[in-house]
């Protein structure tokens, strides 16, 4: 049977969705072809329709995590203004539901070491996710003496240091804390309000959630 255009699309869109949730949770290197097209239901001999390589298809998939942010970030901050775009951002990133479930969340917490090893190709797409990320949150940045992108990078590198470190621990107690700790922080330096109590209020780290593999 012969399929359309679009049917392949739906195909590679549904690998590249199974591929950015395994690399997402055990890192680029920590999966193989044949595990992502099982995830996706799909046989192994498939792969080689949609992609070049498996170097290929790590690179389309850290640039579909980017994008897949990118959609969800739009959701949690539309309508708002500047600062509370930040607040939301800030207080959904750095969050226990954020460290529990990597496999969802944002690719800088977890393939950032591994993005560093890989190739030219696969830096560039994780470069240029790292520049808008940036750009989104400098534009929703106060006014202040130093560039909004160098605050916004900082910024991004504390909310994206605190989520690994407090998914890394593995005492709940300590791991709660440096959530907490990390929130407030961004908070500050993004000159948004802390509100009392320090904001939203940790909840039980889920049992068995260890360290990043």
């Amino acid at each position: 049977m012969r399929y359309g255009p679009e049917h392949k699309d739906e195909t590679r869109t549904k690998v590249l969705r199974a591929a950015a949730a395994a690399m997402r949770a055990h890192g680029t290197q920590g999966v193989g072809v044949a595990d992502i097209m099982g995830r996706a239901g799909l046989t192994h001999g498939g792969f080689y329709a949609h992609f070049r390589s498996r170097d290929d298809l790590v690179t389309q998939s850290i640039a579909f995590m980017f994008a897949e942010a990118r959609d969800r970030y739009k959701r949690w901050t539309e309508g708002m203004s500047g600062p509370e775009a930040l607040a939301a951002y800030i207080d959904r990133y750095v969050s226990a539901r954020h460290r529990d479930e990597p496999a969802r969340g944002c690719p800088l917490t977890t393939i950032m070491v591994d993005a560093a090893r890989s190739d030219e190709a696969a830096r560039a797409a994780f470069d240029a996710g790292v520049r808008h990320m940036v750009g989104v949150l400098a534009a929703w940045l106060p006014p202040a003496d130093e560039p909004a992108e160098s605050r916004a990078a900082a910024l991004l590198a504390g909310m994206v240091g605190t989520v690994a470190l407090a998914r890394a621990v593995s005492d709940p107690a300590q791991s709660n804390a440096i959530l907490e700790a990390g929130r407030r922080a961004a908070r500050a330096a993004a000159g948004v309000p802390i509100p009392e109590g320090g904001g939203s209020a940790p909840r039980p780290r889920r049992a068995g959630h260890g360290p990043i593999t």
